[in-house]
């Protein structure tokens, strides 16, 4: 059960690979976008990996569709301290298989690694709001557009103006 391991936060990495050796995972840990490719451009690319999605040289997207090319039945998690819709589509279209706030426990990571259910999960016990689903809504409009304030408004046929000032509000609580 070979493991990469992208994640440019040194102390969650190193605690995240100890414990995934625990529980019998043989883990490569690196720090950047090059060295996700590196690996997976290698020899023998990994069975799972879980990949960071901001990083400090790059979109952690760009290694998952890297992974994903050297090996099609790769599991590939992505791991975000910055979650939102948009980001989680991006990276199941990329080829993750699922997706996890930061920080993620070993336990969380290693079960959505090993869980090979197609089955949709059940719902949510605490559901978001509908302000916080508007919100998301917004968010993946606008990274859609390549964050143009102007085309994202169009498209969601509002003031240029109204969708400022609902961009620079904090999410609304879930």
């Amino acid at each position: 059960m070979t493991l990469l391991l992208v994640d440019d936060d040194s102390p969650f990495r190193q605690r995240l690979a100890r414990a995934m050796e625990r529980r019998g995972f043989e883990v490569v840990d690196v720090e950047s976008v090059a060295e996700g490719l590196e690996n997976a451009r290698g020899p023998k690319p990994p069975a799972y990996a879980v990949v960071d999605l901001r990083l400090a040289d790059g979109s952690g997207l760009d290694v998952v569709e890297a992974l994903r090319a050297a090996r099609p039945d790769m599991r590939i998690i992505m791991l975000t301290g910055y979650g939102n819709i948009a980001t989680a589509v991006a990276a199941i279209k990329a080829g993750a298989v699922d997706y996890l706030p930061k920080p993620a426990d070993a336990d969380a990571v290693e079960a959505a690694l090993l869980d090979h259910k197609e089955a949709l999960p059940p719902p949510p016990d605490d559901p978001m709001s509908a302000d916080r689903v508007r919100w998301e809504h917004i968010q993946r409009v606008f990274q859609q557009c390549d964050r143009n304030v102007s085309e994202t408004a169009r498209r969601l046929k509002m003031h240029r103006r109204t969708l400022q000032r609902i961009l620079n509000k904090r999410a609304p609580r879930p």
